[in-house]
């Protein structure tokens, strides 16, 4: 891939949404962020891989990727994009459109595949849902990613995140009043990892099976990078939110570093 062409630059209207949810953030909790994002890097190409955990995810990451000088474009469900303000906003951002369970989704990879060409930075959720693991740990990862990675040859860095769970419930806004307002007074820790980039120099894109193990590499990478934010909490959460299902089906079996 060409590094040296320039690098898409993001909106003032991103940046200033980033400040913002550094803001947000540290109302309703206590963010730690550890790990970093080589300057190389910053600008892109870059995939970055998160575990996805409750709707308010994209907030912290926002704060967090702002804490490491990183604004990424992030993939985002088609729902987002249907809503008058919200949508508008996303759009002029320059987040991308995942419309899951339509046949449209594929469009998706390929402005995926387009940006991180040009030089973006793309912030992504393998599982491809709020995951639905009982131990909350990363589920069985859809192949999107990894064919992403593999077709533009950008690295792969893993962010795990923590305790986004305790602030904001799985079924929002049903129950969002009262979890900021726990939130507002507990302040609980969010805690955000960015990892080392995952090894996938062995694969190439027409090898068999070649999407299905680094798709295994990436949930791995993020499982590990995950599990020292909760050594506490080994196999359960201690916040254990009533409205959340349980879906066994997709659960990955978990590599201990």
């Amino acid at each position: 891939m060409d590094t040296t062409r320039p690098t898409w630059q993001p909106p003032l209207i991103w940046r200033a949404a980033q400040l913002l949810a550094r803001v947000v953030v540290a109302l309703l909790a206590r963010l730690e962020v550890s790990g970093d994002v080589p300057e190389a890097l910053r600008r892109g190409p870059l995939i970055l891989a998160a575990n996805h955990i409750s709707p308010f995810d994209p907030v912290v990451l926002a704060a967090a990727c702002r804490a490491r000088g990183v604004s990424p474009r992030i993939m985002a469900t088609g729902g987002l994009f249907r809503t008058p303000v919200i949508g508008a906003a996303m759009r002029r951002a320059g987040h991308l459109r995942v419309d899951r369970g339509t046949a449209a989704v594929g469009r998706a990879l390929d402005d995926a595949s387009a940006a991180v060409s040009g030089g973006s930075v793309i912030l992504v959720y393998p599982e491809g849902r709020i995951g639905l693991d009982p131990g909350m740990w990363p589920e069985r990862g859809k192949t999107g990613t990894a064919r992403l990675a593999l077709a533009c040859g950008a690295p792969v860095i893993p962010v795990a995140q923590w305790g986004c769970h305790e602030v904001v419930p799985y079924r929002a806004p049903k129950g969002l009043l009262g979890g900021i307002a726990r939130s507002l007074v507990r302040r609980p820790v969010v805690r955000v990892h960015f990892g080392d980039p995952v090894d996938l120099a062995d694969l190439t894109p027409a090898a068999p099976g070649a999407a299905l193990r680094a798709t295994d590499r990436i949930i791995d990478a993020i499982t590990d990078s995950l599990a020292p934010l909760r050594p506490d909490e080994p196999d359960r959460p201690r916040h254990v939110d009533p409205g959340r299902p349980v879906d066994t089906s997709r659960s990955q079996r978990r590599r201990r570093a």
